[in-house]
């Protein structure tokens, strides 16, 4: 007897995404994976998204196509898409994507590889742009560092088959990796996985956090692979948009605010006051308009405690079993 796949729930958030939909949905109707639905959450688009998904979706898989009168950002707009997936594992999928026939077969068989309680799986992603001699990568996994910088590993680096094994790292990017909704269910608090305050920016990261506060586990699987055209660059930040760059800024303080311990405090003091003045003073010369974002964080000061409080209580994990991932960039399957 031939035991059934789990059902994998394609969830994609779009804004403004006419240019991107088409060829990310041929890309996932060419999946060979089975079975699929296709869940969309448009968050208030002004151009023609939605007219480009009805005309683009893959007619072989079930669909539904939820209409936003409001820019949810990527986090409510994954709620919402959460709220219709019937799946037992959630990918979540920019509309700037284009996965790999066997992408979605090298995730799950990764989350079913047994031993691990697997939370998400993610793969090896590989920067969309003009044919080169060699491939750069977007990310292989998600690795934190002293100044609690949260970073895709190989992010910009030529790909030279490095980090070609399967591993336990700390995240994943919420741009390609699949969730366990079982894992989602687990650490959803007031019902949502995704913290609505992290709009956009960072909030993959915090999830990752709750995903190991709890003790799921997080795979890189580099078989799995799949093209991203990513825009949101450290390099770029000048050029960016000032609402991203506020809420970049706001969410990193948010990130520590919930989920920074006395332990990792004292060890990551020095290095993280050093970044967080040299943001100030970059704030201050040249990016004023995130300046709100300190008044932000502290007129929400009572709402920012509470939580905290909420995500400590879940906890299940060791402090040792978190602040390990801030010395360890990878650790083994076994």
């Amino acid at each position: 007897m031939t035991l059934q796949p789990p059902k994998v729930s394609i969830c994609i958030v779009s804004h403004n995404s006419a240019s991107d939909l088409a060829d990310c949905l041929a890309c996932i109707g060419r999946l060979a994976y089975g079975p699929l639905e296709i869940v969309l959450v448009d968050c208030a688009s002004e151009d023609d998204s939605v007219a480009v998904a009805r005309r683009s979706l893959p007619a072989n898989l079930a669909h539904t196509i939820v209409e936003s009168p409001d820019n949810l950002g990527f986090s409510g707009g994954m709620n919402r898409a959460l709220e219709e997936a019937t799946g037992a594992y959630v990918l979540s999928l920019n509309p700037d994507t284009r996965p790999t026939g066997d992408f979605v077969d090298r995730l799950v068989a990764g989350a079913l590889a047994g031993g691990l309680r697997v939370g998400a799986v993610t793969g090896r992603l590989i920067r969309l742009q003009p044919e080169s001699d060699t491939p750069i990568l977007d990310a292989c996994g998600m690795v934190l560092t002293w100044t609690w910088r949260h970073l895709d590993r190989g992010s910009g680096q030529p790909d030279r088959g490095q980090w070609a094994t399967a591993e336990r790292v700390f995240g994943a990017t919420g741009a390609a990796t699949l969730f366990s909704c079982s894992a989602l269910e687990d650490v959803a608090i007031d019902g949502r996985a995704f913290d609505v305050d992290f709009h956009s920016y960072r909030e993959d990261a915090e999830l990752c956090f709750r995903l190991r506060e709890r003790g799921w586990e997080i795979l890189y699987e580099p078989l799995a692979r799949c093209g991203h055209g990513r825009t949101n660059l450290p390099e770029r930040r000048r050029s960016m948009p000032s609402e991203v760059n506020f809420n970049s800024l706001k969410n990193r303080y948010l990130l520590r605010a919930y989920h920074q311990d006395l332990a990792n405090f004292l060890i990551t003091l020095v290095p993280s006051l050093f970044r967080d003045l040299m943001a100030l003073g970059y704030v201050l010369v040249t990016e004023r308009s995130s300046l709100r974002a300190y008044s932000w964080l502290w007129n929400r000061r009572r709402r920012i405690l509470a939580r905290r409080r909420e995500v400590f209580a879940r906890r299940s994990c060791s402090w040792w079993d978190l602040n390990r991932w801030f010395i360890r960039r990878r650790q083994p399957l076994e």
